[in-house]
C-alpha cells in the first residue's frame, strides 16, 4: 500500500489517520498545510499545483521509506494535492504514528520538510494584482 500519493480532489483525513492506528502506537502527529492568502507580502488569489506524477510519487515514497528507517515510528502517510486550489483548501497532509511522541513529531517534521524540498511539485501562485509566479521547493 502506497504511503505517499497525489490527489486531484479534496480528500478526507479520517480514513488516512485510521490507517496509522496500531496496538504498537501510543502517539500520533499530523501536519496540515493550507492555501494561504499571501506570500512574500503579496496577496494570493489562488494557486495550482502541478507535478510529474510518476516521479513525484516515487520520490515521495522514498521520503516516507527514509522516515520509517530513521525514526522509531509505526506508520506514516502523506497526501499532496495537485490541480487548482482555493484559499483555505487543504494542500498537503502528513500523519505519523509511533510508540512515543518524540519520534512521531520528528518524523512528521522530516516528511513535510523533505517532501517540500525534494518532491517535484510545482506551485503556480495567482496574485490578487493579476500577476502569477511559478514556485518550487527550496533547492537541496
Amino acid at each position: 500500500m502506497a504511503r505517499f500519493r497525489l490527489s486531484e480532489h479534496p480528500f478526507e483525513i479520517a480514513p488516512l489517520r485510521e490507517r496509522l492506528l496500531s496496538e504498537r502506537a501510543g502517539a500520533y502527529a499530523g501536519f496540515e498545510g493550507w492555501v494561504r492568502d499571501h506570500h512574500d507580502g503579496r496577496a494570493v488569489a489562488g494557486l495550482r499545483y502541478e507535478s510529474y506524477a510518476a516521479l513525484a510519487e516515487a520520490e515521495g515514497e522514498r521520503v516516507l521509506a527514509e522516515a520509517m528507517e530513521k525514526f522509531a515510528i509505526v506508520e506514516a502517510c502523506c497526501v499532496h494535492r495537485v490541480g487548482d486550489l482555493a484559499i483555505g483548501e487543504l494542500a498537503v497532509w502528513v500523519g505519523v504514528s509511533a510508540a512515543h511522541r518524540d519520534a512521531a513529531f520528528a518524523a512528521c517534521r522530516y516528511i513535510i520538510d523533505e517532501t517540500k524540498r525534494r518532491v517535484p511539485i510545482w506551485k503556480h501562485e495567482r496574485y490578487a494584482d493579476g500577476a502569477a509566479d511559478w514556485l518550487h521547493p527550496e533547492p537541496p
